[in-house]
């Protein structure tokens, strides 16, 4: 393949559909609030009749100075009494989802409409698999979590710690050295585009202090998302662990999430990312999200991939979650796991879009699988 970027579409007409996109995203996100305000609605209504009950029937049983001096305490709220809900509703399988067969080439796999979460179409989507390097996607979402925007211009310096883990590690790296100092900004590009495990180690020191500690915070992350039951993570990189796991429908869930953000889906979103001037690379780098870039002149059914995150350990195979907007705004997530190629993984989303994730797709058959290039290559480090 060229190395060098040639898009297919340009700067005006891309700038026009992601200003389309933006405003139907805003007219969905209110019709979902208002869907959510009104099924809160009684709920609150509820709370409130039961509490004015309580109080009426204490007023009556209890002495006025009894009821006066109970007033004085603190009484917890109602709501503390609650288990928290996930930020997150899973989706649900219907009658019309689809069960891939053994045809389809990735042991497992999910494609999600978002709008109306409901998953289109599914092979093994809860078995529980190595996430290898889409655990970053969890990486930069905490991170942005615990940033600042003037955090984003503030530094890093490198240290020999993280360039020794990712060399004993064999991981996929962005090529930072010891001491070289580079912009908080450039660790969330790094982490992502070049599924660097030096940048997401720096990310995850400059916010926690050390990878432990953000690892804790990244389970938290799970929890709060309400898919700690299937999901855990052990490093902040996607290093192979028995106990580094998740499901393809929790890393959904995951990306989702990091949509929503608007540091992360910046970053998911970047085909390519040029790094600043440093002593150690004094033209700066150019950093690219090769699977963005590769499956933008497949045929995915008019839908435009906005953000992708690959991964490999010999563990899960070749892995891959993205997501992908329709001209009126419509959002669907795809997330596959153990493809035999990386090649394979862009082919078996741009199937998925193109066969589920359209109005005129329904009953259609699968697209029919399509080769592989004769240069096909496959990035199989430690994590990438």
């Amino acid at each position: 393949m060229d190395q060098e970027y040639r898009p297919i579409i340009s700067d005006e007409e891309r700038a026009a559909r992601r200003a389309q996109r933006a405003e139907a995203r805003r007219r969905k996100r209110r019709a979902r609030r208002m869907r959510q305000l009104r099924r809160a609605i009684p709920c609150l209504l509820l709370v409130v009749l039961a509490v004015g009950l309580v109080t009426a029937g204490a007023q009556l049983i209890h002495k006025p100075e009894a009821v006066m001096a109970k007033a004085e305490q603190p009484t917890a709220p109602a709501a503390a009494e609650q288990e928290p809900q996930p930020a997150y509703s899973p989706a649900a399988a219907g009658p019309d989802t689809v069960q891939l067969g053994e045809d389809f080439a990735s042991r497992c796999a999910v494609v999600i409409d978002l709008d109306s979460r409901t998953i289109l179409a599914e092979k093994n989507a809860d078995t529980v698999i190595d996430p290898a390097s889409m655990t970053k996607v969890l990486t930069v979402l905490v991170a942005a979590e615990h940033v600042t925007e003037e955090d984003l211009d503030d530094t890093f310096t490198m240290t020999i710690d993280i360039t020794d883990y990712c060399y004993v590690n064999e991981c996929s790296v962005v090529g930072l050295m010891v001491d070289e100092t580079v912009p908080v900004r450039e660790l969330f590009y790094g982490t992502i585009l070049s599924s660097g495990a030096d940048a997401a180690l720096g990310l995850a020191t400059y916010v926690a202090g050390s990878q432990e500690a953000f690892v804790e915070l990244m389970n938290e992350k799970l929890e709060e998302l309400g898919i700690s039951d299937t999901a855990h993570f052990t490093n902040c990189v996607g290093l192979y662990d028995a106990a580094h796991k998740c499901t393809v429908s929790d890393m959904a869930v995951i990306l989702e999430a990091a949509m929503d953000s608007d540091l992360c889906r910046e970053v998911l979103e970047a085909r390519t990312y040029e790094t600043l001037p440093t002593t150690d690379h004094p033209e700066g780098q150019i950093l690219s999200n090769w699977f963005l870039r590769r499956i933008e002149d497949k045929d995915t059914g008019g839908l435009e991939i906005i953000g992708a995150k690959t991964g490999y350990v010999a563990e899960s195979g070749n892995c891959a979650v993205s997501c992908g907007e329709a001209a009126d705004g419509s959002r669907y997530i795809c997330v596959t796991a153990d493809a035999h190629s990386a090649w394979q993984a862009i082919y078996d989303h741009a199937e998925l879009y193109k066969t589920y994730c359209q109005e005129d797709a329904e009953g259609g058959e699968a697209a029919a699988a399509l080769p592989e290039p004769a240069d096909s290559t496959e990035d199989t480090s430690g994590a990438s």
